[in-house]
C-alpha cells in the first residue's frame, strides 16, 4: 500500500466520511468537499481539521450519488489534471460509458464499490472501521491505466478490504442480486407494516426484525440506485414477483407440495450462501441462553466463552414482550456448543441442550 497525500474526498456523506476517518487515522493529509454545508461541517469536525485551502491532490475520491460523477470528475479534472479519479457508487455501465467518452478523464479513473454501508446514512453514521474485511470491487475503464487501478486496489487494502475486481456489467448483474434485491424485498417487507398496530407489532421475533432491517435505509440513495440500474434489477424484482404469484395461487388452492417447494428453494438457494471469511458455509449448532434484560449479560457470556476457548460463529438476540428476560442464541460447531452448553450451566447460566436448527 503506498497512498500518499494530499487526497480530495468530495461527498461527505457514509462513504466519503468513512474513508475519511480511516485516511485520516494513517495520516493522509486530506481535503473535503460537499455542497451540501451540514454535512461538510460535521465531516471536518469528526476528521478534526479543515485542509480546504490545501491543492493539488493527487487524488480525487468522488462519493456521490452515481448520476452526479461524471459531470464531478470532468470539472475536477479541469483543475486537477495530474490527480488520479476513484469513484465509489453502486452501478458502474452507464457511468463507465459516460467516462469513456472523455479519454483524459478516463486515462486517470478507476471505478470501485465498497460492500459496505449501514442502514442510516450521513456523516453522523460514519465509522473508520466501515470497509473492514468487506468486499472491494474496482472495476475499470477501458482506458483506465495501470496507476489508475493500483490507486484503486491500495486504498481499498488501506481500508482493510478484499481486492475484488469485475467488469462494469458483471459488477451490476451481481449488485443486483446480492444488494439492490435484498434492499427492495426488506422495503417492501416494512411497507407490509404501514397498517400493523404498534400493540400487535410488540408481538414479532427477531425475525421480523431481521428482515426489515435494511427497510431504515436511505429513499433518496436507493431511488437512485435503482433508477440507474433498472435493466439488472427488473428482471430480478420479476421472479421474486413470479414466485410470491406461484405460492400465493398454491396458498389458495391449499397445495401442499406448491407451498413446500417454495420453501424448499428458498432454503436451496441460501445454502449457496459461503460462510465466513468465504468458507463453504458451515452447518452449526445453537446453544439458547436465557439471561436478565439488563447491561452486562451478553459480555459475561463472551467471558465465558473466552474462558474455555470455543468459537462463537453467529448470535441472534431476542425480547419476549412485557418480560425482563432476553433469549440469545449463539451459533457454534457441534462440539464447542456441548462444550460450552456444560460450562454455562456450571456457572449458573439457563443455557439449554444445543439443537442442530
Amino acid at each position: 500500500m503506498s497512498l500518499i497525500g494530499p487526497i480530495k474526498i468530495i461527498g461527505c456523506g457514509l462513504i466519503g466520511t468513512s474513508i475519511a476517518l480511516r485516511l485520516k487515522e494513517l495520516g493522509i493529509s486530506l481535503i473535503l468537499a460537499d455542497t451540501n454545508e451540514m454535512n461538510l461541517r460535521l465531516a471536518s469536525d469528526l476528521i478534526g481539521e479543515s485542509n480546504a485551502q490545501a491543492a493539488n491532490p493527487v487524488m480525487v475520491i468522488v462519493a456521490t450519488p452515481p448520476e452526479t460523477v461524471f459531470e464531478i470528475a470532468k470539472a475536477e479534472i479541469s483543475t486537477n489534471p495530474a490527480a488520479l479519479f476513484i469513484e465509489v457508487s453502486g452501478v458502474k455501465s452507464n457511468l463507465l460509458l459516460e467516462v469513456a467518452s472523455f479519454p483524459e478523464l478516463a486515462r486517470s479513473f478507476a471505478s470501485v464499490h465498497p460492500m459496505a454501508g449501514r442502514e442510516t446514512s450521513g456523516p453522523a453514521s460514519a465509522r473508520s472501521d466501515l470497509f473492514e474485511s468487506r468486499a472491494w470491487i474496482v472495476s475499470p475503464t477501458e482506458l483506465s491505466t495501470p496507476a489508475a487501478l493500483k490507486a484503486a486496489r491500495d486504498l481499498g487494502i488501506a481500508l482493510g478490504s478484499t481486492i475484488y475486481e469485475l467488469d462494469s456489467k458483471t459488477h451490476d448483474s451481481v449488485i443486483a442480486a446480492v444488494s439492490h434485491l435484498p434492499q427492495v424485498l426488506s422495503s417492501a417487507l416494512g411497507g407490509s407494516l404501514k397498517n400493523e398496530s404498534a400493540e400487535h407489532l410488540n408481538l414479532a421475533g427477531q425475525g421480523l426484525r431481521d428482515v426489515s432491517r435494511l427497510a431504515d435505509s436511505e429513499p433518496e440513495l436507493w431511488s437512485s440506485l435503482l433508477l440507474a440500474n433498472s435493466k439488472e434489477i427488473s428482471p430480478k424484482i420479476s421472479e421474486v414477483i413470479n414466485r410470491l404469484s406461484l405460492l400465493n395461487q398454491a396458498v389458495q388452492a391449499g397445495d401442499r407440495e406448491g407451498i413446500m417447494d417454495f420453501f424448499s428453494d428458498g432454503r436451496e438457494g441460501r445454502t449457496k450462501i459461503p460462510g465466513k471469511h468465504g468458507s463453504v458455509k458451515r452447518d452449526y449448532t445453537f446453544v439458547p441462553i436465557v439471561i436478565d434484560d439488563k447491561p452486562g449479560g451478553l459480555a459475561r457470556i463472551f467471558n465465558e466463552c473466552a474462558a474455555i476457548e470455543v468459537n462463537v460463529e453467529d448470535l441472534s438476540m431476542e425480547h419476549s414482550p412485557g418480560q425482563e428476560v432476553g433469549l440469545i442464541t449463539l451459533a457454534l460447531s457441534a462440539t464447542d456448543a456441548e462444550k460450552l452448553q456444560k460450562h454455562l450451566v456450571s456457572k449458573g447460566f439457563l443455557a439449554h441442550s444445543p439443537r442442530k436448527n
